[in-house]
């Protein structure tokens, strides 16, 4: 998925290794589970020039190149007063060649539902965000939840082709309101409650790389 998790926000305590190319889980990181206000950081990437500009409610905007040292240290300048203030500091931007540091061990893309968030929304009695759940493709249509019954399956959606692997385990990021990045609904006792788990959407591995566009239909191979 272009663009999608190329950068990690390493912090003093995170142990890089020695040859900064593994991928390391997102424990090791900073993130929206333990750093709510990381939830409304919105962002835009200009491919020409390689610069990223990172908008939030509390914060004026930044523009920089994380790969110049000195717009790098803007940039933790910039997020520090979003990080925990009894937390680890942030430190630098971490990068695993031409994977994305993705929760998962292997190279995922994220499949989720719309149909389930609308039910999810229904059980909690709140409209859910998209932006909660930061999913890579989103399908509208079909039933709620039977994603999860999809999983060993292969799909196709436009040129690219997928095998559905697991369910995503849910973290405190869900938990927090998009737009001003304070906690508001407890997602995952909801699921919990109604559920039995605390899964939401399901992850995918590439087979085939290919183009996607909105209104592609899944079909299963």
């Amino acid at each position: 998925m272009p663009g999608d998790r190329v950068w990690a926000l390493a912090h003093d305590k995170t142990r890089i290794p020695n040859s900064k190319k593994e991928w390391i889980p997102c424990s090791s990181f900073l993130r929206g589970s333990i750093a709510p206000s990381f939830m409304a950081v919105t962002s835009s990437y200009n491919d020409s020039n390689g610069t990223i500009t990172l908008m939030h409610p509390s914060l004026e905007q930044l523009t920089f190149n994380p790969n110049n040292k000195e717009e790098l240290n803007l940039f933790l300048k910039w997020i520090k007063p979003l990080c925990p203030s009894q937390g680890p500091s942030p430190n630098e931007l971490y990068k695993v060649g031409d994977r994305g540091l993705t929760d998962t061990e292997y190279p995922s893309v994220s499949l989720l539902s719309i149909e389930s968030l609308k039910e999810l929304s229904s059980k909690i009695g709140s409209k859910l965000d998209t932006k909660r759940f930061r999913g890579n493709l989103w399908l509208s249509g079909g039933k709620p939840f039977e994603e999860f019954d999809w999983l060993g399956q292969e799909i196709v959606i436009g040129s690219a082709k997928f095998k559905i692997i697991e369910p995503i385990e849910r973290c405190n990021a869900t938990k927090v309101n998009p737009i001003n990045g304070e906690s508001d609904i407890d997602t995952l006792n909801a699921l919990n409650t109604y559920y039995g788990h605390q899964d939401f959407g399901v992850y995918c591995e590439v087979i085939t790389g290919g183009s996607i566009e909105k209104g592609n239909q899944l079909i299963f191979c």
